[in-house]
């Protein structure tokens, strides 16, 4: 795969979750990171370690917001669910850019279930 192609692909991992966050309230956001990992893990390193660390944060994000829809009842899930949408955002973007410069980038807040 060239270069710029895998920046692409890598790139899109990151920027793919934000949007489906905005259009199914988070509930879609991990179906595009794990569609690209699986297409292009073997075309490139940087699809691979991007689309891949970007699942992981997914998969982190949709037990943060369970958790945090649970704590609901006793209003501190507020918070919890907040704190899980901007560090979606945040670490979302800096991951995009990242990827776009051909770096790995490592959420700073992940549980790594695929390695």
């Amino acid at each position: 795969m060239p270069e710029h192609e895998a920046r692409g692909w890598a790139s899109a991992a990151h920027w793919a979750p934000l949007a489906l966050t905005v259009l199914s309230a988070g509930l879609l956001a991990i179906l595009a990171p794990l569609v690209i990992w699986l297409m292009h893990r073997q075309r490139s390193w940087l699809v691979d370690v991007n689309a891949k660390e970007a699942l992981n944060f997914q998969i982190t994000l949709v037990i943060a917001y369970v958790v945090g829809a649970i704590l609901t009842v006793v209003l501190v899930g507020f918070l919890v669910l907040l704190a899980a949408l901007v560090c979606s955002f945040v670490f979302g973007i800096q991951g995009a850019m990242a990827a776009s410069r051909g770096e790995a980038y490592r959420y700073p807040i992940s549980i790594r279930f695929v390695k």
